[in-house]
C-alpha cells in the first residue's frame, strides 16, 4: 500500500520519466501467446503477467462465447485466481448477443439471455463475474441483466442491433453502473437519422450515469471518434481497454480466439471467414494498454485523461475506487515508470518490482 507521496530526497527522479498508478484492463481475452479464455489457471497466469509486465498491474480476463459447458469449465477454472488475487474478475463476452453484430463470436453458439444459464454461472463464480456482456434487444434481456446486477455483477451492453430507444432503456436501467462494451465495435455505427447505440451511449456517459469502453489502438476506431468520445463523456466515464487476445505482444501469424481462426496481420487481428478471401472482422486487439493510452494522447486526448481512463476509471467500474487507480496514500502499491515517450521502463505490483 502507499503510505506517503512527496517529493523524492536527495538526487531528482529522471526529468524524461513519468510514473503513472498501475493500469488496469477490463476487457482483455489474453496475451503473450496464451488465452485467459481457457481453463488451464498456468495458462491464464501467463496472460495476465505478460500484461503486468508491460505495465497492466490488474486485469479481468474476458471470456468469449461458448458452449455453456466450457464456459463453466472455464469459471471454474479461473474464480481461484480472482479469489487470490491474480486477475480481478471475470467478464463473460456473451453468449447473450446479436447475431447480428457477433463479431469475432461464434454464431451458433449465441443465444438468448438465459436465467438458468446465468445462476449456473453465478453459482460456479462465487463471485468471480464481475461484468457481463449482452445485447439488450435480446428476449430476456431485462430480466437476466436484473438477476446479474442483483449479484454485484455490472452489466455491459455491446454486440448489439439495438437502436437508439433500447439501447438508451438499457442504460438507464443500470441507475449509474451500467457499461458500454467496446463502443462503436459490434454497433450499428452513429448515423444523423438513426443515432443508435452509440449516440444514446455517448448521451449517457455526458449525462454521468454510464461508463463506455474505448479499444483507442488505432486500428478498432480512429483519432477522431477517440476524441468526440473523450469530449462527450463526463469525466471519467471513459474506459480505455486493449480486448487483447493471446496474439498481443506477438509476431503476425496465426492464433486461435475461443473456437475461432484469426489471423494478424501488421498488428491487426481479423477473423479467418471460410471461403471469403477478403479480410475479416477486426477479431481483438494487440496492444498493451500502455500503448492504448499512448494512442490517445496523439490522438489529442489529455495525458491526464488517457491515463485515469486506464486506471481510476475502469477502477471504478469495478468498485476498487478506493483501492486502485491512482497514485495516492491508501491505494495499492502498483506503479508504472515510462520514459516520456510512454515506453515503459519498471513496473511495481502490491509494492514489489516486477520489471
Amino acid at each position: 500500500m502507499i503510505t506517503e507521496v512527496a517529493a523524492a530526497a536527495g538526487a531528482a527522479p529522471p526529468a524524461d520519466g513519468v510514473i503513472l498508478p498501475g493500469l488496469i484492463d477490463i476487457h482483455c481475452h489474453g496475451g503473450g501467446g496464451h488465452s485467459l479464455c481457457t481453463e488451464d489457471p498456468a495458462e491464464a497466469l501467463a496472460a495476465a503477467a505478460h500484461h503486468a509486465a508491460a505495465g497492466t498491474t490488474g486485469v479481468v480476463a474476458s471470456l468469449v462465447t461458448a458452449a455453456p459447458a466450457d464456459l463453466l469449465r472455464q469459471v471454474r477454472a479461473l474464480a481461484p485466481l480472482v479469489a487470490a488475487g491474480d486477475l480481478l474478475g471475470i467478464h463473460l463476452e456473451g453468449p447473450f448477443l446479436s447475431p447480428a453484430r457477433r463479431g469475432a463470436h461464434a454464431a451458433a453458439l449465441l443465444r438468448d439471455p438465459d436465467p438458468a444459464l446465468a445462476e449456473d454461472l453465478l453459482a460456479t463464480a462465487g463471485g468471480a463475474i464481475k461484468i457481463v456482456t449482452m445485447a439488450p434487444e435480446r428476449t430476456g434481456a431485462p430480466l437476466v441483466a436484473d438477476k446479474f446486477r442483483a449479484a454485484g455483477v455490472v452489466v455491459a451492453f455491446g454486440h448489439t442491433d439495438a437502436d437508439y430507444a433500447g439501447m438508451a432503456a438499457a442504460l438507464a436501467a443500470g441507475t449509474g453502473s451500467a457499461l458500454v462494451t467496446h463502443l462503436g465495435n459490434a454497433m450499428p455505427p452513429l448515423h444523423h437519422r438513426a443515432a443508435g447505440p452509440v449516440a444514446a451511449a455517448l448521451v449517457a456517459a455526458a449525462a454521468d450515469e454510464a461508463s463506455v469502453e474505448l479499444i483507442a489502438d488505432g486500428a478498432h476506431v480512429d483519432a477522431g471518434f477517440t476524441r468526440l468520445v473523450f469530449a462527450s463523456a463526463a469525466p471519467g466515464r471513459v474506459v480505455l481497454v486493449t480486448d487483447a487476445m493471446a496474439a498481443a505482444g506477438m509476431p503476425d501469424g496465426s492464433y486461435v480466439l475461443g473456437p475461432l481462426r484469426v489471423t494478424v496481420s501488421g498488428g491487426v487481428a481479423r477473423l479467418v471467414t471460410a471461403g471469403d478471401p477478403g479480410p475479416g472482422p477486426i477479431a481483438g486487439g494487440t496492444s498493451s494498454l500502455l500503448r492504448v493510452v499512448a494512442t490517445a494522447s496523439a490522438a489529442g486526448v489529455p495525458l491526464a485523461g488517457a491515463v485515469r481512463a486506464a486506471s481510476e476509471a475502469p477502477a471504478r467500474v469495478l468498485g476498487l475506487a478506493a483501492a486502485r487507480g491512482a497514485v495516492a496514500p491508501g491505494m495499492a502499491a502498483d506503479l508504472v515508470v515510462t520514459d516520456s515517450g510512454l515506453r515503459v521502463r519498471r513496473v511495481m505490483r502490491a509494492g514489489r518490482w516486477i520489471r
